[in-house]
């Protein structure tokens, strides 16, 4: 089973030695990486590093205005560096005038990155899955309205308050990556809803092997983000893929 780290997980490291990040998440087992932010590393330099150590760029998170406002530097890094999937990690959600907004520009440009050999995903929060300030359901509006594609965050969604598995199920023929996270939700911590506590995998209260067991069924990409810094970024996620590769022995994968 391969798995992917979302590198904001060892931000602590990214943001002073790009490299040497890259370096230790291969050393734990990861095999993919998902970027948050290259640091202002040429494309060239990062699919260098990347080569050299045996991971696969499979996702970028980039940042919704600049991927629209920005869109033909964003392309030719893309090309470059050899992604072919470009996440939009939020939006402009609250209001159905900025839903609109988001909804129209999704469907300007996902045609474009498509015809280039790059694939639009949306990566959600648990907001996506509540009322807007206009009683729009998000997630349902860009479901309904836009052909793109969803990587699901599970942990967001469970704090949500909703089944992860059944939200899998519901989005099925538009998922094919997931975020594979752990933690307590607000409601258990008696916090406003979007404050829950992130936690290393297998140590919190989301259904982590029904999600993970269905995606390696479904054949989907799971991506781990786990967000504590707990001591430091790398200590937590290699918690999480010795979690991982304790299931898949114990499933003999």
């Amino acid at each position: 089973m391969n798995y992917g780290l979302q590198l904001y997980s060892v931000r602590d490291i990214t943001e002073k030695d790009f490299e040497k990040a890259l370096k230790q998440v291969a050393e734990m087992g990861y095999t993919l990486v998902e970027s948050a932010g290259f640091l202002g590393h040429k494309a060239e330099d990062v699919k260098a590093m990347l080569e050299h150590y045996g991971l696969t760029l499979c996702s970028t998170h980039t940042d919704f205005q600049q991927t629209f406002e920005r869109f033909d530097k964003i392309l030719d890094y893309h090309k470059k560096v050899g992604c072919s999937n470009l996440i939009l990690p939020s939006t402009l959600l609250a209001t159905k005038e900025g839903l609109d907004y988001s909804i129209a520009c999704i469907n300007r440009f996902q045609p474009i990155l498509e015809s280039e050999g790059i694939r639009l995903h949306y990566h959600n929060h648990h907001r996506e899955f509540l009322p807007n300030r206009d009683g729009l359901i998000p997630i349902e509006e860009m479901a309904k309205r836009t052909n793109v594609n969803f990587e699901l965050d599970t942990f967001w969604v469970f704090e949500a308050g909703l089944s992860p598995t059944e939200v899998m199920d519901r989005y099925r023929d538009r998922v094919s990556f997931i975020h594979l996270k752990d933690g307590i939700p607000s409601r258990i911590l008696g916090n406003l809803p979007g404050y829950a506590k992130g936690t290393s995998l297998g140590q919190g209260m989301a259904p982590i092997e029904e999600v993970r067991r269905l995606a390696i069924e479904r054949g989907l990409t799971v991506v781990v983000e786990s967000e504590g810094l707990d001591p430091t970024g790398p200590e937590e996620a290699k918690r999480c893929i010795d979690y991982l590769k304790a299931l898949d022995a114990r499933d003999g994968i």
